[in-house]
């Protein structure tokens, strides 16, 4: 089937969107989902009567549970809220944690997730990484934290930045037809239309050329976009193709942790990463939001090693057989000789299944060392205090922090708990803008005309504590000097956020945004 720029359409529309997660696996699931909740629910109104004779071992138990979160390394701020489940529902809040901690299900990812690192980890160091000693001063101590976690600083690779979806698709498009030995693709969300029609037709004529193609998208796009039935839809044309974490009738904390990366790479030469998904909206072939402002980063040559690993990685979690030995075939990839390039490059990845908290510490490494300049575009602005503390601390001994959101949200929610960290952070000197052509899906760094990250992160507890992610750190790089100015040419699009702008919130978005921020750390 073809639509009507003659490209290709896997599913027919009336299997689409709502009518899809009612009559499809998904409306069973979603069922399922439901009746294990209002079980679970049922059994505790049951036990109810029962309470007061375990109300003693109740009160023992929870009181354990909170010197036990005294004791662990979870964020103070997820403590907190914590604390306050269990204070408002003693029972309940008790239950929910223990099962939490307990869940089969996100043990086994993290088992499976941390044998593939360990199995795979001496790919990540290659002869083209730069040494500790051969980096600037102000880079070494990021770059070693980075290279610890697996990230390899690299000079050999030229960058170019993308400050709209539009331009970066086009890119893409002329760089899939010149693809000869394999393409990969890893995204959070795809959905048909015209950007993964097109997209889609080069892969099938890659693949009739001999051309090797995964894909691997997120399991939350089998809820509305994409039926279940899809990846054997890809198989037919050729292509390989999996589900990160979907979706099945049990009641499962892993559910929480998505693959929200967005990697794209083509013969281990050139790879794209950002803030672009597979969907029209994302080079505004759509406009739901308006404006749709988003960013994409390329890079070609020695650092789209890193890009490369981290797709095989994730392929391997969801794959039943593991074989770390086919690695090299796609890692040791010959580089063009290419003069050498100005700056350096780091790729990196964060896990929620780790203890490094890698987009977190590349944030506030910027935050922390910006001795001019702080400018930052995210969607979402929902932190804890250890971000709120670092940003007002720069703007407060004289650096300026600016910090780009939507005008125009696309959840009332998400929109509500931001607008919640405003006062504070005007108060203690920090910028903000608001985007009012429509929505900045862009996540992006730039300090001091010298640093900058362009990558899939937003500032929020999803992005830096739930999802896997990615981004890439530039340091001394021409292309800086591009995101700085493409931060500019939005800014003047913006308007600036006051208290006034907080003081005419709706009523409701009043009432949303505090009442949500208790939760918010475990959504």
């Amino acid at each position: 089937m073809k639509d009507d720029d003659n490209h290709i359409l896997l599913l027919e529309k009336g299997k689409r969107g709502l009518l899809q997660i009612i009559f499809g696996r998904t409306g069973i699931i979603i069922v399922s989902l439901i009746v294990q909740i209002l079980f679970l629910f049922a059994a505790f109104y049951k036990l109810e009567g029962f309470l007061p004779y375990f109300w003693g071992g109740n009160t023992l138990l929870s009181a354990a549970v909170v010197l036990f979160l005294f004791g662990n390394d979870d964020n103070p701020t997820i403590k907190l809220t914590w604390f306050f489940i269990l204070a408002v529902l003693p029972v309940f809040g008790l239950i929910l944690y223990v099962y939490i901690k307990t869940d089969l299900g996100h043990r086994l990812m993290i088992r499976r997730y941390n044998d593939i690192l360990s199995q795979t980890e001496h790919f990540a160091p290659s002869e083209s990484a730069c040494s500790k000693e051969e980096l600037p001063e102000e880079l070494q101590s990021l770059a070693s934290y980075l290279n610890s976690c697996g990230f390899p600083c690299y000079q050999n690779t030229q960058a170019q930045y993308f400050p709209l979806g539009d331009d970066a698709f086009e890119v893409m498009c002329d760089e899939l037809q010149k693809a000869e030995h394999f393409i990969f693709l890893e995204y959070f969300i795809v959905r048909e239309g015209y950007m993964w029609g097109r997209i889609l037709e080069i892969l099938k004529e890659k693949v009739n050329a001999g051309v090797e193609v995964r894909v691997l998208y997120d399991g939350t796009c089998a809820v509305a976009l994409l039926p279940y039935s899809y990846p054997e839809k890809l198989e037919k044309l050729g292509i390989a193709c999996k589900m990160f974490a979907p979706l099945r009738p049990f009641v499962s904390t892993h559910y929480n942790y998505r693959d929200h990366r967005k990697i794209m790479v083509i013969d281990g030469k050139i790879g794209f990463t950002g803030g672009i998904n597979l969907s029209d909206e994302y080079i505004n072939r759509t406009s739901r939001l308006g404006h749709w402002k988003d960013t994409a980063i390329a890079l070609r040559g020695d650092a789209v090693r890193s890009l490369t690993l981290m797709f095989l990685q994730m392929w391997d979690v969801s794959s039943v057989h593991f074989t770390p030995e086919v690695y090299s075939k796609y890692l040791d990839v010959p580089q063009p000789v290419r003069e050498k390039e100005p700056g350096y490059v780091i790729p990196y990845g964060d896990s929620p299944l780790d203890r490094n908290l890698v987009g977190e510490m590349v944030y506030m490494d910027i935050i922390n060392r910006a001795n001019r300049y702080v400018h930052i575009m995210t969607p979402s602005l929902i932190i804890d205090n250890e971000m709120i503390t670092a940003l007002t601390y720069a703007a407060r001994r004289g650096v300026e922090v600016q910090l780009i959101l939507p005008h125009v949200p696309d959840k009332e929610i998400a929109f509500s708990l931001a607008h919640t960290y405003y006062r504070r952070l005007l108060e203690n000197g920090v910028q903000i803008y608001e985007y009012e052509p429509g929505f900045v899906h862009a996540k992006v760094f730039v300090s001091d005309d010298c640093k900058a990250t362009v990558g899939t992160i937003n500032l929020d507890y999803r992005s830096l504590y739930h999802h896997f992610e990615c981004g890439t750190y530039l340091y001394a790089s021409p292309e800086v000097a591009k995101i700085e100015q493409d931060f500019q040419q939005t800014l003047a699009k913006c308007v600036r956020a006051d208290m006034d702008l907080l003081k005419n919130d709706p009523f409701m978005r009043k009432l949303i945004g505090p009442g949500m921020r208790i939760i918010a750390p475990l959504l």
